[in-house]
């Protein structure tokens, strides 16, 4: 197991066990909002954790009882800090993710929380769990990369709806739109967690990793996805261990990596 902290004060953590890297942010004085710090920390964090052969799946979460306030709203003040687009950046970064993502919702998932929760391949929420995108409370313009993912997860009249008002929407309001893929009672959502990312630990990289491509609508890597697929059909290859294990009612052994 490898753990990295920042030590004390507005940090992001993170840990990687059993082939899960575990991402933290940390700063529950402010209800984990990101300062400009934080947010430079994590598209190095998530560039590294991509290119560790040790991690198959990516967790994002919040220290304690919330996910994320958003970004820190007292480094608006500073004329030399582009919050929103070092926001966009670390967006980026995790879209970019070539793994499964997964963010992990508690209480408030507000802003810039929400922008990176909706950058991940999917979100788990507690009941309770609370979100919202809220750039018109400030007066501040929702950049293009985050509004277009926003809508295409959501469809635009949810997105307009969270982006026109600023309003909070609770978790089975945001489970019927499409911002989250399961809500869970207390107590239950990390049992959930750690059984959903071991199932996804032992699943195919090679399928995983084309079907993000494939559902990003990267046309330009159809040809090379499929022509890893052709390969992996071939004796060793992850296909053929597949199918081989299907037949032989056993665990496959996936080592095909990114």
């Amino acid at each position: 197991m490898e753990a990295a902290r920042s030590g004390p004060g507005p940090k992001v953590s993170h840990a990687v066990a059993d082939g899960v890297a575990t991402v933290v942010i940390g700063h529950t004085a402010k209800r984990n909002a990101l300062t400009p710090a934080m947010w430079r920390a994590l598209p190095p964090l998530f560039d590294r954790l991509a290119g560790d052969p040790e991690v198959r799946v990516l967790v994002l979460r919040g220290e304690g009882a919330t996910f994320s306030a958003g970004a820190d709203v007292s480094a608006l003040r500073e004329p030399d800090q582009s919050l929103p687009a070092l926001a966009v950046q670390a967006e980026e970064a995790l879209a970019a993710f070539p793994k499964p993502t997964l963010a992990v919702v508690r209480g408030h998932c507000v802003g810039g929380g929400c922008q990176l929760a909706v950058a991940c391949d999917l979100r788990f929420a507690e009941e309770g769990a609370r979100f919202g995108v809220t750039p018109a409370n400030l007066g501040v313009v929702y950049l293009s990369a985050p509004t277009r993912r926003l809508a295409a997860l959501v469809g635009p009249s949810t997105a307009k709806y969270l982006l026109f008002s600023g309003e909070l929407i609770d978790a089975a309001r945001a489970l019927r739109t499409g911002l989250v893929d399961e809500v869970l009672p207390s107590g239950e959502l990390d049992a959930r967690v750690a059984d959903f990312t071991r199932t996804l630990a032992t699943r195919s990289q090679l399928t995983q990793v084309a079907a993000k491509e494939f559902v990003a609508g990267r046309r330009d890597r159809d040809a090379y996805w499929e022509q890893r697929a052709a390969e992996q059909a071939g004796s060793g290859g992850d296909t053929a261990e597949g199918v081989a294990a299907f037949l032989g009612r056993r665990a496959p052994r996936f080592t095909w990596t990114v």
